[in-house]
Formats: structure tokens, C-alpha cells, sequence
């Protein structure tokens, strides 16, 4: 039976009350005036929960209202997850940090680098092998096919490269076919370097990467409700995004989670809940640890948190100023640049649907955000985190 993080109110870890009542308040707001159909906020300080709240509706198409042990699609959450489990691998000495990941996917071994002219590429040599560490900090040179209209950009498209009928090793095989968007090391670009982690995994452990992740991760940490598909048991516990945005009226088309997949994205498949990914950043918080469950070694998140990026940019829309990357998060590198608040040493990541998390270890403090509202992602991740840091009264 899995035992319940602890709990506490919130002025005996230092948060005003007040202040969280205007963060329920105003998430009410949101939701009855139209903008999202519900969220889960979740909020701990010292390692207990001292804030777990539901808003608005699971279904926008329904009357039934959001619960706390809703499901989301959390879509790149994913990706800290899987960053684990290749950082697990590599406490055992399967792997090094610098190994050439084409020495467990040989279809790496060839890679190419697209050198692009207007509407063509042409072909050169990669300078260097990708390396593990490049793919768990995103400078591999991969991309992803929606992040640029460029001709590499269309190949991934052509390619079908985000097809759920394929498995995890013939994906990994499709990229290495593909060429790189830059010589790797150079540019911290986003991309589907987390789905080739998923499948080294697979390579190293001689599981899928989902029964992997359940047998290391999930069940040790009692992550009952996270996974790469949702029982039919669980499907009135699903949360559901408005068919079109609110405020753009764009169409909103979601991973369909009811079905078993057959492609399970290291990158952005997974589903979760608040408590349950609570129970993953509990863990981190931890150093590797909670309760008598230790999943790494304190070096080990030390070294997944720390900046890895040095002189190395990248985008500006995903890594705001201030920011470096580690080994499967973004990094707080400075106190101030960054438009929202935080501590040097923050580490934190997002979901294309609306989801979002960070840790804040000199606060002691870690928060996650459900929502199902991609076009809305970026509004609520900055409103979440501004108004938790205006709580923080010691």
C-alpha cells in the first residue's frame, strides 16, 4: 500500500494562507470565465503538501467537476521521468555520459548534419557523435518537425516521424535516417532527443520502456496512475481540454490515451496526476530518495541539476534568460533576468498541454500545475509560479 506524502497547513511551513486563497480565487476566476475547463495545483514546502486544490470541470463537455486525483496528459513532463531512468542505467555502469548512442543504436553511427540553402539541403559529415549527455541536455542536433519551417524541418514531417503506429526502435532508426539541424554540442535546440533516451533505455534494460519505467519508477514510488495509456476503469477520471481555444478558436486535439500505445514517446507520452507526480518530485527534492524508496544517489541529482549548457544557446522562447539546462531540466542559473520568480539552482520543466512543475531546493519547496489548455500553456505556467513564490511568507 502506498503511504501518503505528509501533510501540513499551510502557515507551519511558511506559506500565508492569504495568498493561497487568492491563487484559488483567481484560478476560479479563470475557469468560470470561460479560459480553461479545470485545473489541479498542487504545492509543498519542507516535504509536506500544505496546498492540493481542484478547479472547474474534468470535461468541459460534461457536468462532472475536476478532482484532485484527475488524469492529465502531461506530454514533455514526461521527459524528466525518462531523464531518470537513463540516469538510473547509469549508476549501474551500463552507460557513460559520453558514450556515442550509436553504440547502442547503430543506425546513429551514420549520422549527417543538413547544411540548408533556401528550400534544399544538402549533406556533411557530423563533426562528432551524438553523445548520451547531448541528448539528455538537447544539444544532439536533432529537432523537433513542429519547432521550424525549414526543408530538415518538413523532412521530419515527411517522415511521419510522431506516427503512433510505429515502435520505439523503429522511430529511433527513422531519426538517425533524418539529418541533423546543427553539428551536435553546438546549439541547445528542443527535440525529440528525450524519444531516442526512451529507446536506449529499452536497449540497455531488455524491457519496453514503459514496463521499465513501471517496474523502476512508477511502482517503487507508488505513481499508481501514471503511465503511457489510461484502463478503462480510469477513464472517468480523465481530464479533457475545450475542442477549440477559447480566445483563438483553434481546433484542440489531444493524445488519445484510451487505447494501448504502441509508441511510447520518452519525450511527451506519459499521463499522470498531481499527487502522483508530487510523489516524483518528492523524490527529487530528496536527493534521490523518499521514504525507504531510493531511486538515485545525491551526486547523481546534483549533476542533473546543475547547468550544462556553459557558452552553449539556444532557443529563447523555451530557455528564458537566466537559464542554463541540465540532464532532463532547465537550470535557474541567476537570480534575476528571468521574468518570474525564483532561487539560483530552480530546475523545472513543462507539458505541451498545459501541465507544469519545478523545485526549488534553497526554498525547500516544489509545486505542479494540471491543465489540459496547450494554446493557454504559457499564461498559467508564470501565473502558477508568480503567485506560489507571493505566498511564501518565511
Amino acid at each position: 500500500m502506498t503511504t501518503p506524502l505528509p501533510t501540513a497547513k499551510p502557515e507551519d511551513v511558511g506559506l500565508s494562507q492569504a495568498a493561497l486563497d487568492r491563487l484559488s480565487a483567481t484560478l476560479n476566476d479563470r475557469v468560470a470565465s470561460g479560459h480553461v475547463p479545470g485545473a489541479v495545483a498542487l504545492i509543498a514546502r519542507h516535504g509536506k503538501i500544505a496546498y492540493h486544490q481542484s478547479f472547474g470541470r474534468l470535461d468541459p463537455a460534461g457536468d462532472a467537476p475536476m478532482g484532485t486525483d484527475a488524469i492529465f496528459r502531461i506530454y514533455s513532463m514526461t521527459k524528466a521521468i525518462v531523464s531518470v531512468a537513463v540516469m538510473m542505467l547509469w549508476e549501474e555502469g551500463r552507460v557513460l555520459l559520453t558514450d556515442p548512442i550509436g553504440k547502442f543504436i547503430p543506425a546513429f553511427n551514420d549520422t549527417t548534419v543538413g547544411v540548408i540553402s533556401g528550400s534544399t539541403y544538402g549533406l556533411t559529415d557530423a563533426d562528432r557523435p551524438i553523445t548520451v549527455q547531448d541528448l539528455l541536455r538537447h544539444t544532439s542536433g536533432l529537432t523537433y518537425e513542429f519547432r521550424g519551417d525549414s526543408p530538415i524541418h518538413k523532412a521530419y514531417g515527411e517522415a511521419r516521424i510522431a506516427r503512433l503506429k510505429q515502435t520505439n526502435a523503429e522511430q529511433a532508426d527513422t531519426l538517425a535516417s533524418l539529418p541533423l539541424l546543427h553539428q551536435p554540442g553546438t546549439v541547445w535546440e528542443y527535440s525529440r532527443s528525450t524519444d531516442v533516451l526512451g529507446r536506449l533505455v529499452e536497449v540497455l534494460s531488455g524491457q519496453t520502456l514503459g514496463a521499465f519505467l513501471s517496474d523502476r519508477i512508477l511502482i517503487p514510488l507508488g505513481m499508481t496512475d501514471s503511465g503511457f495509456t489510461v484502463p478503462e476503469t480510469d477513464f472517468g477520471r480523465i481530464a479533457e481540454p475545450f475542442r477549440k481555444d477559447p480566445e483563438g478558436g483553434a481546433d484542440v486535439a489531444l493524445l488519445d490515451i484510451r487505447r494501448p500505445a504502441l509508441f511510447e514517446s520518452g519525450g511527451g507520452g506519459m499521463v499522470s496526476t498531481a499527487m502522483d507526480y508530487a510523489r516524483f518530485l518528492a523524490m527529487l527534492h530528496g536527493n534521490g530518495r523518499l521514504g525507504s524508496v531510493r531511486l538515485l544517489g545525491r551526486k547523481t541529482i546534483e549533476l542533473m541539476t546543475s547547468d550544462h549548457l556553459g557558452t552553449v544557446t539556444g532557443a529563447t522562447d523555451l530557455l528564458p534568460p537566466g537559464h542554463g539546462f541540465g540532464l532532463g531540466f532547465a537550470v535557474r542559473t541567476h537570480a534575476g533576468m528571468a521574468p518570474f520568480p525564483g532561487s539560483v539552482g530552480n530546475y523545472y520543466w513543462s507539458g505541451a498541454a498545459g501541465t507544469s512543475f519545478w523545485v526549488d531546493p534553497t526554498e525547500r519547496l516544489f509545486a505542479v500545475l494540471m491543465i489540459q489548455a496547450p494554446v493557454q500553456r504559457e499564461y498559467y505556467r508564470l501565473l502558477f509560479r508568480d503567485m506560489v513564490y507571493a505566498a511564501l511568507a518565511d
